[in-house]
């Protein structure tokens, strides 16, 4: 590509451009499975697995669903958390020739139906916990076959034996799965189930791999079109912006959720592919998760600012030893300075922000892990990647001059190739090859980019623009506030109002004047909340992005009803 501002910042190490393989995403397990063979690839819960054992179960499924008469194209739903069967049944799908549908196991039956149903996806593997769940909807949906496994199959002994009292107590269930011509139970496939699977041609650039289902915070969620190409070139990049990992050596913490394309991409996708060991957690425990890292010691952390907040906060900190931590990509939402000064501070470890979305596999831009950073912006993009900002008009396709704010777009091999049976929303936002965001920003002088605000999310009130971002930045660097976030709230007179939502920290006492007399100081006074509501937890998604969207959604029912 043509060089860019960005590029002048760009160490030796890393390329303007990448020569990207050709070859289905399954490929890099076989291929680790051979450079590997004996190296551990998998921990969860004190059980290990070797690149080889993923293989060979990840080759044992693909047999299976062939067995069942999955052919190339169909649809596999994986709706399980991290553990070594979300790992198996994603590369074995691949292996089989089948596209994975990420699926979230927190989806209630609503959720749920909905995804199949779009997906037209013939296959689920699930948790025995939700077979209810799934049971419940099948019949509305295509789903001919149901594989259930349970987080007991890959526990050690005695792990193994305790659990099932662990997940009654927990879940007030036990769950008793009776196989069937519909119903398969994963023990006995990887007992049964032969490696000789039949291998099917792959086109990279046309054949997808992934259907990734967007958040969906405007009416339903939309099938994210990803294929082989797109998702080795976004890890081939990942691996050269790390440049300093060491294949074969590194260590990945996996709390980030699989079924969400960041920790896909960032931890499965890029361990499978460098040989890294993935230390697998199911759900994000602040504890849990401290004494991960302090008996494992991964060395790369990729994140969300809510879960560094949640261990920076967490009591026992102190207790543990975080310093085998190198390097974190921190993603999904914006990093606070603060979040970021004291995590490095803690680990001795770097962290930086970087900036994608569902749509581009999902990284496009980031800051720079061993050189040149800036705080406050998402970095530049990454090899390949061209970026821009355009004017916010839905009629002028312009572009928008340096340092004013615009509609992010952006252009690489990593951009899905649409929404799945949805032409009309993939022309709202793929133009000319450009994939616009609805994020707002700016890029300075240097070619670094800013975010400002979602566009939708953007405040006006009295004719002023205000961007969020900005005044929960402010909220951060009060010693007192663990999360915050802010949103617009209907007004009769200013049309909205700035409404903050804030969780303190443990031992702190504030109240409305408190914070108030704070933001004044701070901010503008038409960007200053003027609505302050104290809560014990904020609504996130499973990668810990806060549900801005949920908390305006209970406002404008509140409304209703007055």
């Amino acid at each position: 590509m043509e060089e860019r501002l960005w590029h002048a910042h760009y160490p030796k190490e890393i390329p303007h451009s990448i020569d990207y393989d050709q070859r289905g995403l399954h490929e890099y397990l076989m291929e680790s499975a051979d450079r590997y063979a004996q190296k551990k690839a998998l921990y969860f819960m004190g059980k290990e697995l070797t690149f080889h054992e993923v293989a060979e179960q990840a080759k044992r499924f693909a047999n299976y669903l062939q067995s069942l008469g999955l052919e190339k194209g169909d649809r596999v739903a994986v709706m399980l958390p991290n553990c070594p069967q979300a790992v198996i049944s994603y590369y074995g799908t691949l292996l089989a020739g089948g596209i994975v549908v990420q699926t979230n196991p927190l989806y209630k039956e609503r959720e749920l139906e909905y995804q199949l149903e779009d997906s037209g996806a013939r296959f689920i593997v699930c948790l025995d916990i939700l077979v209810p769940r799934v049971t419940n909807v099948r019949g509305n949906t295509e789903v001919d076959h149901m594989i259930v496994t349970g987080i007991k199959d890959y526990l050690p002994f005695p792990k193994n034996i305790i659990y099932p009292f662990i997940q009654k107590k927990e879940y007030n269930m036990v769950v008793r799965v009776d196989p069937s011509e519909e119903t398969h139970v994963w023990k006995s496939i990887m007992e049964k189930a032969s490696t000789s699977y039949k291998e099917v041609p792959i086109d990279p650039k046309e054949d997808l791999a992934l259907l990734q289902y967007t958040g969906g915070t405007t009416g339903h969620p939309k099938g994210v079109m990803l294929t082989h190409h797109n998702l080795v070139a976004n890890v081939q990049m990942c691996d050269k912006w790390l440049y300093k990992t060491r294949h074969g050596k590194e260590v990945v913490l996996g709390v980030l959720p699989f079924f969400h394309v960041y920790g896909m991409t960032t931890v499965m996708n890029m361990s499978i592919m460098n040989g890294s060991k993935m230390v697998l957690l199911p759900k994000f425990d602040a504890e849990e998760v401290l004494k991960t890292i302090h008996k494992q010691k991964p060395t790369l952390f990729p994140g969300a600012p809510t879960i560094y907040v949640g261990l920076l906060n967490h009591p026992n900190l102190k207790k543990y030893n975080l310093s085998s931590i190198e390097a974190c990509i921190s993603g999904s939402a914006p990093l606070p300075v603060e979040v970021q000064e004291q995590f490095e501070k803690v680990t001795g470890g770097r962290l930086v922000e970087g900036y994608g979305l569902t749509e581009s596999s999902p990284v496009t831009h980031a800051n720079f892990v061993w050189e040149k950073r800036v705080n406050g912006s998402i970095g530049v993009p990454w090899p390949d990647t061209d970026a821009k900002i355009f004017h916010i008009s839905e009629d002028v396709f312009e572009e928008a001059e340096v340092g004013e704010i615009g509609e992010i777009a952006v252009k690489g091999p990593q951009v899905m190739k649409g929404y799945w049976n949805n032409e009309e929303e993939t022309k709202q936002v793929l133009k000319e090859g450009w994939l616009f965001t609805g994020d707002l920003g700016y890029m300075d002088e240097n070619g670094y980019f800013y975010i400002v605000d979602r566009k939708k999310d953007m405040i006006i009130a009295g004719g002023y623009n205000i961007y969020p971002r900005e005044v929960e930045e402010v909220l951060y660097e009060h010693e007192g506030i663990q999360e915050a976030v802010v949103a617009g709230i209907p007004d009769p007179y200013r049309g909205e109002t700035v409404k903050a939502y804030v969780v303190t920290k443990s031992g702190y006492q504030l109240d409305e004047k408190d914070l108030n007399d704070y933001c004044r100081k701070h901010l503008a006074a038409y960007k200053a909340p003027r609505i302050y509501e104290f809560r014990d937890e904020l609504p996130k998604t499973a990668v810990g992005k806060i549900l801005r969207r949920k908390l305006i959604d209970e406002e404008k029912e509140k409304h209703q009803k007055v």
